[in-house]
């Protein structure tokens, strides 16, 4: 389930979620944001965290870590279960440190450390700074999420950090099954932007996210079955799973589920906003969708280029407007938290 609030884990509704067949969630400043934001219920635990002395951004986080660690400890079983297949929960980091290498792995190893749950994944963004900072997590031996991936090369880049993390880890004498990893591929917003440049009677628009997607899925195929990797898959190696983000369907034209039926394979996860889960359990179809045949996903991809479409540009922007996104929501609600702050110290 890609959403996260307090009434989720003490009301019994993340409970349901599980039962109903969610196997993780994962969360991000936007989320945890408008969660904040837009209920009462974290208010209580401000206001006495403000009253001990808390600035309002260490205040921010021990909120969201409340809420990360009933989480993961509603999900322990399952992850206990699956044999640490499943079951795990993703917090991100500070998004305004997505372009520094040594901050954001500061951040990441603060956040496993300070929560200190096997089932804990840490979101770190695919920026070329963020790269670097998820070999060094893998290679300490931490599990992580890696986030806003939009193209094919920023995803070559992901597997060949998170495979050189756990050569170091193994040369280092770490345990490599202890470390788990995702490579999260944002989907929809990549059709969004490129039908906007297309147009829509255009007879390649809405079909560049699934194309992209497949690929990206054979080359998960291909480097984890690579005799590479299968000699640390002997060791107890994990394959880092393709998961599918931005998966809610944006143009009100297209099937409400084409993110979700279109991308499912052996090994990948999606991750669902609520009304999207709903529709799922609704009217989903449960069947593999990718099954080779990739031709026709390069064949769209090369007549892109041809309609003038360059993909490099789409990405890199679209790179940038997830970052903005994040930080704007992150900075937003700190903004309104320092109000209430103020508000609190003075009745204090």
């Amino acid at each position: 389930i890609d959403d996260l609030k307090r009434s989720y884990v003490e009301s019994g509704g993340l409970s349901e979620l599980i039962a109903q067949g969610i196997r993780g969630v994962t969360s991000n400043p936007t989320i945890m944001a408008n969660s904040i934001a837009s209920t009462t219920d974290y208010d209580e635990q401000f206001r006495q965290l403000i009253l001990d002395g808390f600035n309002v951004k260490d205040a921010y986080w021990e909120l969201v870590i409340h809420d990360i660690i009933g989480a993961l400890d509603l999900l322990r079983p399952l992850y206990d279960a699956s044999q640490a297949g499943d079951g795990f929960v993703s917090l991100e980091v500070d998004p305004s440190l997505a372009r520094d290498t040594q901050a954001t792995i500061r951040s990441a190893r603060f956040l496993h450390e300070r929560i200190s749950r096997p089932n804990l994944m840490v979101k770190i963004p695919a920026t070329k700074e963020g790269v670097r900072a998820i070999e060094e997590m893998i290679a300490g031996g931490y599990s992580i999420n890696v986030t806003l991936i939009f193209s094919l090369e920023r995803y070559a880049e992901v597997v060949e950090a998170y495979i050189r993390g756990i050569e170091r880890l193994v040369d280092q004498g770490g345990d490599p099954a202890k470390v788990a990893s995702v490579a999260s591929f944002f989907v929809s917003r990549v059709d969004t932007e490129v039908d906007l440049r297309l147009g829509a009677a255009s007879r390649l628009a809405g079909r560049t996210a699934l194309a992209q997607g497949r690929l990206a899925y054979r080359y998960f195929e291909e480097s984890f079955s690579s005799a590479r990797f299968q000699t640390l898959a002997a060791i107890g190696a994990r394959p880092q799973r393709p998961l599918w983000a931005s998966t809610s369907t944006k143009n009100p034209s297209y099937p409400d589920l084409l993110y979700v039926e279109g991308l499912i394979a052996p090994q990948t996860v999606n991750t669902l906003p609520v009304a999207t889960m709903k529709a799922f359990i609704d009217h989903g179809r449960v069947r593999r969708a990718i099954d080779g045949g990739y031709s026709a996903d390069q064949e769209i991809l090369a007549a892109l280029q041809s309609e003038g479409i360059e993909l490099a540009e789409v990405t890199e922007l679209l790179e940038e407007q997830g970052l903005d996104s994040f930080s704007n929501s992150f900075n937003d609600l700190l903004d309104k938290l320092e109000i209430k702050a103020t508000q609190l110290r003075g009745q204090s």
